[in-house]
């Protein structure tokens, strides 16, 4: 499943490509899966729309629209926002842009058609992906449950794990608790910082806390500078893969040398998740 970086590169690329452009219709597949809200009703709140931004939300990519009006960046009355579009990529969902031409890949959900001439399209061959629209009028805007990792400073990172008696690798992929973190940067982020996955989150001390938080942001942000890693079916706006991939020094390393201290990666099954760590580096 695409993770936070995975995510923001997508919503960069995407509101780079489209931002200030509208969209002249809307269509949508027959399965029912993907959608939150129904698509004749998706299509029709859509059409018309100038897309003043596109931005990520936790693990969803969140589009605010204007005004269903011709001029293009049209928002309400102050500039803000009138509706959103809201894409969760599920476990094999992509969000490109590309044009009318460009050959249709199975499993294509939704294709939005743009003044530009270009195409917003959602393909999800799994179809855990979600598709929903927002009329801001009727609605609140979209948020994340819990706190960015991005943004979350040292006092709320330690409040969060705050007497919890699940492992930290577990409590890192609460998305109530943190939003958009999943299995492999939770892996990756708990050996930078030299903690063992199965701690309980609630025993570590303050400066294990916030080593780990530092080492979360870092490993976020790094990957977000490589485009994410594609380990299975994930690819950018353009449909370019990423490469943080060939720096995981312990996600699907199992067996191999820990690249500091030589020892083989070990592999366990936590919270339901396959986990990676190294034996010598994370206490």
């Amino acid at each position: 499943m695409p993770e936070l970086p995975e995510v923001e590169t997508i919503a960069r690329g995407v509101h780079e490509r489209v931002r200030g452009d509208r969209i002249v219709q809307a269509w949508f597949g027959s399965h029912r899966q993907p959608f939150k809200t129904p698509p004749a009703r998706q299509a029709k709140g859509l059409e018309g729309r100038a897309i003043l931004a596109v931005h990520r939300a936790g693990k969803h990519i969140v589009c605010e629209l204007g005004l269903a009006v011709s001029g293009l960046g049209a928002g309400g009355p102050d500039g803000a926002p009138q509706a959103q579009w809201i894409v969760h990529l599920g476990m094999t969902g992509r969000l490109l842009v590309t044009t009318p031409d460009g050959p249709i890949a199975p499993h294509t959900h939704a294709r939005l058609s743009l003044a530009s001439g270009r195409e917003l399209r959602f393909v999800d061959p799994r179809r855990f992906g979600r598709l929903e629209f927002r009329d801001l009028r009727r609605s609140p805007g979209f948020s994340a449950a819990g706190a960015d990792p991005l943004a979350v400073m040292a006092q709320a990172f330690a409040e969060l794990f705050r007497g919890r008696r699940l492992a930290i690798k577990a409590a890192l992929l609460n998305q109530k608790l943190l939003s958009g973190v999943g299995n492999i940067y939770a892996d990756e982020s708990l050996f930078r910082a030299g903690i063992r996955p199965h701690r309980r989150a609630g025993r570590l001390t303050r400066a294990e806390l916030e080593r780990l938080r530092l080492a979360l942001r870092e490993v976020l942000e790094h990957a977000i500078r490589l485009g994410g890693s594609s380990v299975s079916d994930y690819v950018d706006a353009d449909g370019v893969r990423g490469f943080f991939q060939l720096e995981h020094r312990v996600y699907l390393r199992t067996g191999l040398p820990c690249r500091h201290c030589q020892t083989p990666i070990r592999r366990i099954v936590l919270a339901g998740r396959g986990t990676h760590y190294c034996p010598q580096c994370q206490r």
